[in-house]
């Protein structure tokens, strides 16, 4: 996960750590949101076509801070070929995904330029804001208004869960006799495609009310792996090594923005702009959850977390305790919310740290 490191020069001299837990956190981020019930509501299913772009604009400031050229070529090449793949039908999504990478990366390399002075997290979020900003001028200017995006965005959604039916429709009409003898077993599972039809359109309903929040999200974490994965394949530094979970935090200052989101949410007044408020809500709620596991990984045992994690997201896919497994997350992340928030007042890792 991406931490907000000490300022330092961008010539900082800092070692990373090795490649295991990055391979990990790569393969996660490139094959779990093709999971059908989470790409039914994330924007991004192909994240591949963020993290090249972002890793070419890592390496092409570094070549200006003295690494080598042949690295920052390659890398831009690649970004480029990618881009210029187009499907083989007509696809505005695959317009709007290849253009939304395309101001990420560049804003995230202007950030890296000319503020190398600071954190990860502020870059990242300063280029955030600012490709955010161009997409909406754009958007307002050019031959796409939000509207047509918003269109564009559900047809995506819609075409994703008829992708999914079919497969789960194909393979029962593939094995009546497998599929009668499992129904015959197991009643229940005779309304699964219904009832999984269902889910997905909930999702993906709730992924359209908050794509601006969740793309924001996927675009933070794909530039702390473009980073974590830049400082691990070139010498020329252009910040502070990726810290570790247990040390992520960000200006207090933000909890402004979980207040506005709250704000706009509740109060009837503002009813109109209850979207932007949601965004603002669940972004800003996610950064502080991010944080209460900095903290719970601050007191516990090293690597308790992660495996704690690991083994309730394999509970996921266990029909028997799946339920009790979602119950179980919840609790978590609103327990790592409630220990975010309170962060930016109670500082818990300031305390002590148990030795035991």
């Amino acid at each position: 996960m991406m931490t907000a490191e000490a300022a330092t020069p961008a010539k900082h001299t800092g070692t990373e750590r090795g490649w295991r837990k990055l391979i990990l956190a790569l393969v996660v981020f490139v094959v779990v949101p093709t999971v059908p019930q989470l790409r039914a509501f994330l924007p991004l299913e192909q994240t591949i076509y963020l993290l090249v772009p972002a890793l070419a604009a890592c390496f092409l400031v570094g070549w200006w801070a003295g690494g080598r050229s042949l690295l920052a070529i390659g890398w831009v090449a690649l970004a480029a070929w990618m881009m210029w793949q187009r499907p083989g039908a007509p696809d505005a999504f695959h317009n709007l995904e290849r253009g939304w990478s395309l101001l990420l990366a560049g804003s995230f390399g202007l950030a890296c330029l000319f503020g190398e002075r600071r954190p990860l997290f502020a870059r990242a979020l300063g280029a955030l804001s600012v490709a955010l900003f161009l997409a909406l001028a754009m958007s307002a200017m050019g031959p796409v208004p939000l509207s047509e995006a918003r269109q564009t965005i559900a047809t995506e959604y819609v075409q994703r869960n008829q992708e999914t039916m079919s497969r789960i429709n194909g393979f029962i009409s593939d094995h009546p006799k497998e599929w009668s003898g499992l129904t015959s077993r197991f009643p229940q599972l005779d309304k699964m495609p219904s009832e999984t039809e269902s889910q997905l359109n909930t999702l993906s309903r709730f992924g359209l009310t908050v794509f601006p929040s969740l793309l924001a999200l996927e675009s933070l974490l794909t530039l702390a792996l473009a980073w974590a994965i830049y400082h691990r394949l070139s010498r020329a530094r252009i910040g502070a090594p990726l810290r570790p979970l247990r040390e992520f935090r960000f200006n207090d200052q933000l909890v402004w923005g979980l207040i506005a989101g709250l704000t706009i949410v509740f109060l009837p007044t503002l009813q109109s702009f209850r979207g932007v408020g949601s965004n603002l809500l669940l972004f800003f709620s996610a950064l502080y959850a991010i944080r209460g596991l900095g903290v719970l990984a601050w007191f516990l045992a090293p690597g308790a977390l992660a495996a704690t994690l690991t083994i309730g997201f394999a509970m996921l896919w266990l029909p028997v305790i799946q339920f009790a497994a979602v119950v179980g997350f919840l609790l978590l992340l609103i327990a790592a919310f409630g220990l975010g928030l309170g962060d930016t007042w109670a500082d818990w890792r300031r305390r002590a740290r148990p030795t035991s």
